[in-house]
């Protein structure tokens, strides 16, 4: 009876907390994407050594297995990646990793307003700084009465059906067509796929699924996702997870909470404009270089 008592009085002492003026929480995610399809193909590349085949999967793990931390109040969020301490390398090689980040979830900050329903991200894309402004993508929730506990939170579950962002590398996979000729192509042509814009697709659409803690009476979550009844702590989007790993409600430590305003502002279909049009120049550099040196997304260094 104590037991109960104790969880009672703390739960409505945290919803009069998240009711003041000056709330503010902190939530750390854990990103990972699976990559399985691509190991697969790399492991069974006899053309590729053991050893090469180790330092593409390390690479890819640094690629798709991420930290961010997400601080919000009750209208607005800032959620970036954790900072850590890059190894030394070329300015090139720093400026190809920063655009993989970019690609893959990370880099920069990205702020959204629930109550403006707008959202700001931070991009860097060939040493150029962008700033994409938009419009928060409405979700169509389809709620349910499935629930699990996340932590110490009970947490309902959501799906929704979303259109897959075309500069999101995260949900890239090999074409269909590439696994039924790879058996018959050339050993020369087999050599040759080492490149994941060659080898891969975007897809149109992705599913999605949400667990979100009614608790947490904020409409809150990493990235682009909110608008449920409460801080969603799961996401699985395509081969994305991000699973909250932490929680402080009201930290001592507080962030500012603001847009960013650096980079050259532009709207989610015109950067994703430029991406593809500085992706096709890559590819072309890369056919007319015999693919050394160039394309930062090739995965064989």
């Amino acid at each position: 009876m104590t037991k109960i008592y104790f969880t009672i009085v703390f739960t409505f002492a945290s919803f009069i907390g998240m009711q003041a003026q000056d709330f503010q929480g902190m939530a750390v995610y854990e990103s990972k994407t699976s990559t399985s399809e691509f190991k697969d193909r790399i492991g069974s590349n006899k053309d590729i050594s053991p050893e090469m085949q180790k330092m593409i999967q390390d690479r890819m793990a640094k690629m798709f297995e991420k930290t961010f931390v997400l601080y919000f109040d009750k209208t607005a969020s800032i959620y970036e990646e954790e900072e850590k301490l890059d190894a030394p390398g070329t300015e090139s090689e720093s400026r190809g990793m920063k655009m993989i980040s970019s690609f893959t979830g990370g880099g920069g900050k990205h702020y959204k307003n629930v109550k403006s329903k707008t959202f700001a991200i931070e991009k860097e894309m060939m040493g150029k700084e962008f700033l994409v402004k938009d419009s928060l993508p409405k979700l169509e929730w389809k709620m349910t009465s499935e629930t699990k506990k996340i932590g110490n939170y009970m947490c309902f579950k959501a799906t929704a059906t979303q259109a897959a962002a075309k500069t999101d590398f995260r949900n890239f996979r090999p074409k269909k067509e590439d696994a039924k000729t790879a058996e018959s192509a050339p050993k020369s042509d087999k050599a040759k796929v080492t490149n994941f814009l060659d080898e891969g697709e975007i897809p149109k659409e992705i599913e999605v699924i949400a667990w979100y803690a009614p608790e947490i009476p904020v409409g809150q979550g990493p990235e682009n996702y909110w608008g449920l009844p409460g801080l969603i702590l799961e996401v699985s989007a395509g081969k994305t997870t991000m699973l909250c790993s932490k929680i402080v409600l009201n930290p001592k430590d507080r962030k500012e909470i603001k847009a960013p305003t650096k980079g050259k502002v532009v709207t989610q279909i015109e950067f994703d404009e430029t991406v593809a049009k500085k992706m096709e120049e890559m590819q072309q550099m890369y056919r007319e270089n015999g693919g050394k040196n160039v394309n930062p997304m090739r995965i064989g260094g």
